[in-house]
């Protein structure tokens, strides 16, 4: 797993991205399991998700933050990347972000993004 750590803050909350390449459900599972095995990961407030997978197709978890699975796969479709996933996580700062959340698990993925492909 990739882990980039925090990427961004804001109002308290903050965000970090991880990944990794998968090809199966069963591997998301298995990788969302070590992320957490990281205590701060395990702490964290959403550990948000999406992949493409080669047979299965499109996969996501939203952990509560509703809506940031699906912003996740749409970066990735656009990018065509199958067989990856990636993995949001926020640590809640004690205010609402309202659509700034959204905006930030897009930096996010395409911090990540933009490693891969560095």
């Amino acid at each position: 797993m990739k882990k980039l750590g925090i990427i961004l803050t804001d109002k308290g909350s903050k965000y970090a991205v991880s990944g990794c390449p998968v090809n199966s459900r069963a591997g998301i599972d298995a990788a969302i399991k070590a992320l957490k095995r990281d205590k701060a990961y395990a702490k964290a407030t959403h550990n948000t998700w999406g992949a493409l997978l080669p047979d299965d197709g499109p996969i996501k978890a939203d952990d509560g933050e509703s809506g940031a699975g699906m912003v996740i796969l749409r970066m990735l479709e656009r990018e065509d990347l199958t067989g990856h996933l990636v993995v949001v996580t926020r640590w809640y700062g004690g205010k609402h972000l309202g659509g700034d959340r959204f905006r930030h698990v897009q930096t996010c993925v395409r911090a990540y993004l933009d490693a891969l492909a560095g």
